[in-house]
């Protein structure tokens, strides 16, 4: 009799131990790999937006050096330009990350009389 009721307190115990166990994998192990791969995405992402950008701003100057207006003593001014447009376009990019999220727009439901 008393050794059926170690072995029911042993199944169980060893029920408890593998859901505790089941429990902190889902809890930590899952959002640890979600996090990691919003990482990776995010991280992968800011590559090639910046990749895209520094081509982009290059082509913007060689094709601003090929105008007549920017050759001579005045070629510095497409580099000037260049810049500018840089910094435009990080000072936007700052103030959407400064903003936060962007808020949620639910139309206003109207209400009935």
């Amino acid at each position: 009799m008393a050794n059926r009721r170690w072995s029911g307190l042993k199944a169980q115990g060893g029920d408890v131990i593998n859901l505790v166990v089941s429990y902190l994998k889902q809890e930590t192990v899952g959002p640890l790999k979600d996090l990691g791969r919003y990482t990776a995405y995010g991280t992968l992402g800011s590559v090639f937006i910046g990749g895209g950008l520094v081509l982009l701003l290059v082509g913007l100057l060689r094709g601003l050096q090929t105008f007549s207006w920017f050759q001579g003593n005045l070629d510095w001014i497409a580099y000037v330009v260049v810049l500018l447009v840089a910094v435009a376009i990080g000072a936007m990019a700052a103030w959407r990350i400064s903003s936060g999220p962007a808020k949620r727009r639910i139309p206003k439901q109207e209400t009935s009389k």
